[in-house]
């Protein structure tokens, strides 16, 4: 066992066998060997092994904890259940072995079971766990009914009487119970209920978490409708704390339910079960106005009621009367707001929501307003105003981000743009001193200043200001020089990058930002979207790997987190892990990557490293399968992960995310079918009966046939639904979601290339269902016109010019060319796989007709046509792929030759520092598109060597 912990598995097998020789029925010793065995790789063996002592139905710990071990590293958790379940039989009374039970149904969601198993513990030993473990299984049977009306009708109300049993006898004991109790009611809609359960006895058990139970009141108030309380509630709350947002909402929504249903509170009797409520505009002014007094006796500064004030003339005005309270005007409370609170980083957000209070004709007198209180010296006249410490830095910077927010920046000429740019990064190399003794950890407190100059400069490339975009990758690779873990600037380079089409820097910064957990899924797309499209296949084949490990060990994962939540009784917690595992299932982004990554094994293995066939098998596809949730399919992607301080008509919209959905959507649905129609290739070749007799049609073949047409058909639909999507013309903002790689696909001939090839197998398939002789005429020409003569070329016309070149002492990049030489290099290997299909069928009609000629000893028996068509197309084929490697090895050539640092870097917005930064920027990217040309020839010319073989 120390071997094994140690990571030392050949050692653990020899001790193991030792121990074997002397005591051949050592069950903890085979089993640890098994583990050996597994570790190293010999599955089967480990297999055998443990199915050799699971057949003994052992009892004693030791073999059992080690066979849960080893099945949980084969991935088998069904099988720790059966070990149990004997162990159980044989050991009725025991309580450890009934829990093991338990968690193992657990572990594989066996609901129905693991009510069972937690009553049979009941039984045993007593503990109100136990019984609560068998209640909580009844809810998520609930759960994972498919059928709504069996869950309220069966499995709740049975676990509505568990409980009420458990109260009647008095026997609550913890906190878990009473939440599981009001988790029952809630769910069966029994509000009053749930509310009669937390304002009693049974909720002063409800003490872990603050205000806990004044939440679930709360909660249940607003489901009853009862606003009254909710007023009073909230009131009552924010008497106690007045910086709590969530409830001057809560007091807010309910005061202006009670003014719109004509509310009035009763003479005798209290207002309400939780005290007095307001009920007209003038009670929340005062309430609003007293929080303000209170605020300004406090000896912490409050935001909550500044803001409440704000958010109250928000709604005044949305429902048209703001006037006759006279509330104080918006711009003066923003400013004073400003006074107080500017030199918190917090300010910015804080005002950003209550902007569109302020009519645009006094944004910049507001801004003007604001920086006139900012305490900032100018060293001479005509230079730049800085500020003299961190706080006036602040609250600077808080009104440059607001600047950009009402627009003001994007007002501005190209002149005054690059002039804000200079001032900012004056403002942003300045506050660098404030920020010497910060830890590599910590961010610069300037650094947003350099954000913002980047965000200028981007509007400026959009607008086609060529060098713009090197200058934004320059300040951005400095600013990250000085703060190396501000994740803004690495996610900005990483866009910026990738829109130029340099891959390589990317997967550095990426893993430098140390995605973590659930982050692979929310932004993992940054890099996945990018990886198989710019040729850096072994950088692919890496990062999609490393976000396949993450959706794969959540499966474990959450199972583990689930029994943790059963072992201390955090039962809301398990609905949730629940949804939590279903959402990354169902995750739009793990079926993606799952998808690319089977294409890009297939381009870089089949019929290079293995056949087509073994590596279709490796990955266990199979044309009929389709794994893919799409009804249920989640789009988890952070859209919003890059900052911007765009107003909102540029910012990301509700309806771009619609689209890009619906776009990353399209796009899968052909790479899924297009992935599916070449698994179907090898499955078509295995007809050795003779082909005239009768039986090929129940034979299978003729079905599989029919699913490569099926699939055809819907592989056109996906296609014209891609194509009436891309005439929308959309234009997502510049930070907003990548656009997929759709459009390229139509574009440069990819797509017309790939699906004439799926036509050209099943009109070969006709051929070798009906032999020759039938297709001699109209069909076989058919064949040799629409598909033999089919040119490549327009393809390769695509992928024709520089990736790189000098205009005017710019470098102007055409990252689309290397896009399409990547397809180019996908669309040949299909070709290949089919043509390796056609000259399977073709050889032996071939090898027959010689065999004829042979016997007649004449040389009346004429060749058809389709096999000079078929040699002609693959010389052509190969003919062109010779050409696109010369044309591959002329670009590795112009990259190396290129001398950027020669480039006259005479813009003057460079400063001496920039300089250094401008060349390792176009290094990378330079270096980055070498090894993309690279990795792409080398493919290549593996291609071209199987091509070379087709010669029948």
């Amino acid at each position: 066992a120390d071997y094994l912990d140690n990571g030392n598995n050949k050692m653990a097998i020899q001790q193991a066998d030792k121990l074997l020789k002397k005591h051949k029925d050592l069950h903890c010793a085979k089993v640890l060997k098994a583990i050996g065995l597994q570790r190293t790789g010999k599955q089967d063996e480990a297999y055998a092994l443990a199915q050799e002592v699971a057949a003994l139905e052992p009892t004693d710990d030791n073999s059992l904890q080690a066979l849960t071990i080893l099945y949980r590293e084969m991935h088998r958790p069904e099988l720790v259940t059966k070990l149990y379940e004997a162990a159980v039989k044989k050991v009725p009374n025991s309580e450890e072995y009934h829990s093991h039970l338990f968690m193992a149904y657990a572990r594989v969601g066996e609901y129905k079971k693991m009510q069972q198993a937690g009553m049979a513990l009941y039984k045993i030993v007593p503990k109100n766990p136990y019984y609560f473990w068998s209640v909580m299984s009844l809810i998520m049977q609930s759960i994972s009914a498919q059928d709504e009306n069996l869950s309220k009708t069966m499995f709740l109300p049975l676990a509505e009487r568990m409980v009420e049993k458990m109260v009647k006898e008095d026997k609550i004991e913890a906190e878990a119970e009473v939440e599981l109790y009001y988790m029952i009611l809630e769910r069966l809609e029994k509000y009053k209920e749930a509310l009669d359960v937390v304002r009693g006895k049974l909720g002063e058990k409800l003490t872990s978490e603050l205000q806990s139970r004044e939440n679930k009141c709360m909660a249940m108030y607003k489901k009853l409708h009862r606003w009254p309380e909710c007023n009073a509630l909230a009131r009552r709350l924010l008497l106690k704390n007045s910086d709590d947002w969530q409830f001057y909402i809560t007091y807010f929504d309910s005061v202006f339910q009670l003014i719109d249903e004509s509310w009035t509170p009763p003479a005798e009797e209290e207002h309400s079960l939780e005290g007095e409520v307001h009920c007209s505009i003038e009670q929340a002014v005062t309430f609003i106005e007293e929080r303000i007094t209170e605020e300004s006796k406090s000896s912490r500064p409050l935001r909550g009621p500044y803001l409440a004030k704000l958010e109250l003339i928000r709604r005044l005005r949305h429902r048209g009367c703001n006037d006759e309270y006279k509330l104080g005007d918006p711009e003066e409370l923003m400013f004073q707001y400003f006074k107080k609170f500017g030199d918190k980083p917090c300010c910015f957000t804080d005002l950003k929501v209550f902007v569109d209070l302020l009519p645009p004709s006094q944004y910049t007198k507001f801004i003007r307003q604001l920086l006139d209180v900012i305490p900032l010296a100018a060293a001479a006249e005509n230079e730049v105003a800085l500020p003299g410490d961190i706080k006036a830095l602040q609250q600077h910077l808080c009104v440059v981000q607001l600047s950009r927010l009402l627009g003001i920046y994007h007002a501005m000429e190209k002149k005054q743009k690059l002039a804000v740019v200079r001032e900012l990064m004056l403002r942003y190399r300045h506050g660098l001193e404030f920020g010497k003794s910060c830890l590599k950890t910590e961010l610069q407190f300037s650094d947003y200043y350099c954000l913002l100059a980047v965000h200028l400069l981007l509007d400026l490339w959009l607008e086609g200001e060529e060098a713009a975009v090197w200058q934004c990758l320059t300040l951005l690779e400095e600013g990250l020089s000085h703060s190396p873990s501000n994740a803004q600037f690495k996610l900005l380079l990483i866009r910026i990058y990738c829109r130029l089409g340099a891959f390589e820097p990317v997967s550095e910064l990426y893993s430098s930002l140390d995605a973590k957990h659930i982050q692979h899924d929310t932004i993992g797309y940054l890099l996945t979207r990018y990886a198989g499209s710019l040729g850096h296949y072994a950088a692919a084949s890496q990062s999609f790997n490393f976000a396949l490990r993450f959706f794969h060990s959540n499966q474990k994962d959450t199972s583990e987190y689930i029994i943790q939540a059963y072992k201390y009784g955090a039962f809301e917690k398990i609905p949730e892990f629940i949804a939590f595992r279903n959402r990354l299932n169902s995750s739009l982004h793990f079926a993606q990557i799952r998808t690319e990554r089977m294409l890009l094994d297939l381009l870089l293995e089949a019929n290079i490293s293995t056949s087509l066939e073994e590596s279709i098998k490796s990955m266990s596809l199979s044309p009929e399968e389709d794994d893919i949730p799409w009804k249920e399919l989640r789009d988890n992607r952070d859209l919003t992960v890059l900052f911007s301080w765009d107003p909102k008509d540029r910012d990301i919209s509700e309806e771009h995310r619609k689209l890009s959905l619906e776009e990353e959507t399209l796009w899968l649905r052909i790479r899924s079918l297009t992935l599916r129609l070449v698994s179907g290739l090898p499955t078509l070749g295995h007809t050795l009966q003779p082909k005239n007799s009768e039986k090929t049609a129940e034979n299978g073949v003729s079905s599989k046939i029919d699913a490569i047409r099926a699939l055809l058909q819907q592989l056109e639909a996906a296609v014209d639904s891609g194509k009436k999507f891309l005439e929308q013309k959309i234009q997502y903002p510049v930070l907003g979601p990548p656009p997929t790689r759709m459009a390229g696909f139509f574009s440069n001939g990819s797509c017309q290339c790939q699906t004439s090839l799926f036509y050209l197998v099943s009109d070969i398939y006709e051929l070798d269902t009906n032999g020759l002789g039938k297709c001699l005429g109209q069909g076989l020409d058919h064949i040799a016109v629409v598909c033999f003569s089919f040119s490549f070329s327009d393809l390769f016309n695509k992928c024709k010019g520089d990736l790189i070149e000098v205009r005017d002492g710019t470098l102007k990049t055409h990252p689309n060319l290397l896009e399409n030489l990547v397809f180019f290099v996908e669309t040949i290997s299909i070709a290949l796989w089919v043509s390796s299909y056609c000259d399977s069928v073709l050889r032996p009609f071939k090898s027959n007709l010689q065999k004829k000629k042979k016997k007649k000893k004449e040389s009346s028996v004429a060749m058809p046509p389709v096999f000079t068509h078929f040699l002609d197309y693959v010389n052509e084929l190969q003919t062109l792929t010779s050409n696109v490697i010369d044309h591959i090895k002329g670009l590795e050539i112009i990259l190396t030759a290129l001398k950027l640092e020669e480039l006259s870097l005479k813009d003057t917005l460079l400063l001496q520092e920039e300089k250094k930064f401008t060349k390792t920027v176009q290094g990378k990217v330079q270096s980055s598109y070498h090894h993309s040309v690279q990795e792409v020839g080398e493919l290549l010319k593996k291609r071209l060597d199987t091509i070379k073989k087709l010669k029948i």
